[in-house]
């Protein structure tokens, strides 16, 4: 069965989306968000959503940007791999928060966590950042973009 395509079937809307997630990548990168860790944090999200053309489309932009293979796939594993810095890790734990929120709010402690290495400009922008992806993941998924070899 074929799926309706959300990207053409509205598409003044999905380049609105577009729009803004450009926005969103110069705010990243304005606030010194470097563009290999925004490409590893909208990876992990696109993980936890099990959105497999954004996974592939995010290892290879990382992969362009110099990221190591092993720190690519030890993203899924950040919690237990020693490839990460504390300050990545805070903000990957409030990029998930954000796109695990089915399982309830924002928790105060992962905010304040990602508060000591990251000013509010920053915060901000990694949680738009999770936002958006998700809403990219969600319209990959719902299309069912194919992903072939």
């Amino acid at each position: 069965m074929n799926r309706v395509s959300l990207s053409k079937k509205n598409a003044k809307a999905y380049n609105q989306l577009i729009e803004l997630s450009n926005n969103i990548d110069l705010q990243a990168q304005s606030v010194g968000l470097e563009e290999g860790f925004v490409h590893l944090l909208k990876l992990r999200i696109s993980q936890i959503n099990g959105c497999a053309f954004c996974v592939r489309l995010h290892t290879q932009d990382a992969q362009k940007c110099n990221i190591s293979f092993d720190k690519i796939a030890l993203v899924a594993t950040w919690k237990e791999a020693e490839y990460f810095s504390a300050k990545e890790k805070v903000a990957l734990s409030l990029a998930e928060s954000v796109n695990l929120i089915h399982k309830g709010h924002v928790p105060d402690d992962i905010y304040q966590d990602a508060s000591q290495y990251w000013d509010e400009e920053q915060l901000a922008t990694i949680e738009w950042l999770s936002i958006i992806i998700g809403a990219f993941n969600r319209i990959a998924i719902a299309s069912r973009y194919s992903v072939k070899a």
